[in-house]
């Protein structure tokens, strides 16, 4: 039996791959996360603090049962996700996380053998520059600004190259779209807020972005696939990858599919910061609550994380146009081995009915129908 560390395991990314891991014939899976879990069939849970490097090396000096390592962890200073990227003090604890993770695990006689890291768009200075050549490519040479990606693969390569016992793989998925909760970059649940609360005051899904962008996403089930490949694949040996669903979107063209799922109609787009309007709305969500006897947590910010900042960010909001396309070429990867992939707009179908069957949101208008028909 493979044995798969997922540390991060309440994110976006990480309850994905628990959950595949979970699943998959002649693996274990053990999520690690900083609060308890409840593990999904089939896995254990570890509760750990990544920056506790004293903790770590005690939770895992003497295991030697690991086998791989899936790192989807990642600090965001609170209320700091965007501002933060480029913080000092947020790079080095990114940095000793990970550390405090591999190195107890990188010992003679260990059974590590591969170890997946997650970096994204933020390589190619998405954050920074009002464009990037099209499309991005994992050959070219590191985007010049300071980034947490930098210091976690340095320290990789160099003790892998030490160690010669195990390999690690790079993935760069676009934008993430799950149904973790209190998530700091899933925008899922806020979009689903907003959608509610708008539905709550008899209004229609107003788009509340700024300018239309071609842009990528990625369906998290699908980084999980990607993950087990890079396991076990010879390909994936000390290489990166560019991650993407196989299209391109633009959130306005993807608006009715999302109005669609929720079971409401489109609204001319309002453009509107939903960072400054879903904090406010604590007490007309405990509402939504209890009027459809949801099993979401009552406290919106533990639902949403800084989702409604990130949305911002990705939808665009204060912008100006045009804007130019943020495209990277999965190319490599597929050469490589991995050929899943996904449409779009069915995975946004996707994430909010699951939110729906979790009773996490409201069932769309219809679905209230049918089930009042059927009751």
């Amino acid at each position: 039996m493979s044995t798969a560390l997922i540390v991060g395991a309440t994110g976006v990314v990480g309850q994905a791959c628990l959950r595949h891991f979970a699943s998959l014939p002649g693996w274990n899976a053990i999520g690690v996360a900083r609060r308890a879990i409840a593990p999904p069939p089939g896995a254990q849970a570890l509760q750990l603090d990544l920056q506790d490097g004293a903790a770590c090396a005690a939770a895992l000096g003497a295991r030697d049962d690991i086998t791989h390592v899936v790192y989807a962890a990642v600090y965001e200073q609170p209320g700091g996700l965007v501002g933060g990227w480029r913080d000092q003090e947020q790079m080095r604890i990114n940095l000793a996380m990970l550390r405090n993770v591999v190195e107890p695990l990188d010992r003679p006689g260990g059974a590590l053998r591969h170890v997946t890291i997650m970096q994204g768009g933020k390589a190619y200075g998405v954050h920074i520059h009002p464009q990037i050549a099209v499309p991005a490519r994992e050959r070219w040479p590191r985007d010049a600004h300071e980034n947490f990606y930098w210091l976690q693969e340095d320290f990789l390569r160099e003790r892998q190259a030490r160690s010669g016992a195990w390999h690690f793989t790079i993935l760069r998925p676009r934008i993430v779209f799950g149904d973790a909760l209190g998530s700091h970059m899933n925008p899922i649940p806020a979009i689903g807020v907003y959608a509610w609360l708008r539905h709550e005051q008899g209004l229609p899904l107003a788009y509340p972005g700024g300018p239309p962008r071609v842009n990528q996403a990625i369906d998290a089930d699908l980084i999980a696939q990607a993950c087990a490949w890079a396991a076990e694949s010879p390909n994936a040996r000390n290489e990166t990858f560019n991650l993407d669903n196989g299209d391109v979107f633009v959130w306005q063209n993807v608006w009715p599919a999302i109005a669609g799922a929720l079971g409401m109609p489109v609204g001319a787009p309002e453009p509107q910061s939903l960072a400054a309007l879903l904090p406010a709305q604590q007490p007309a969500w405990e509402r939504i609550v209890d009027k459809y006897r949801l099993a979401a947590p009552r406290d919106l910010a533990a639902f949403i994380g800084q989702g409604a900042a990130y949305a911002d960010f990705q939808m665009n909001h204060g912008r100006e146009g045009p804007l130019a396309p943020v495209i990277m070429s999965s190319v490599k990867i597929r050469q490589a081995g991995f050929h899943a992939c996904m449409d779009t707009e069915d995975m946004f179908r996707k994430w909010f009915g699951r939110l729906q069957e979790r009773r996490l949101l409201p069932p769309s208008a219809q679905a209230r129908t049918d089930r009042g028909m059927a009751e």
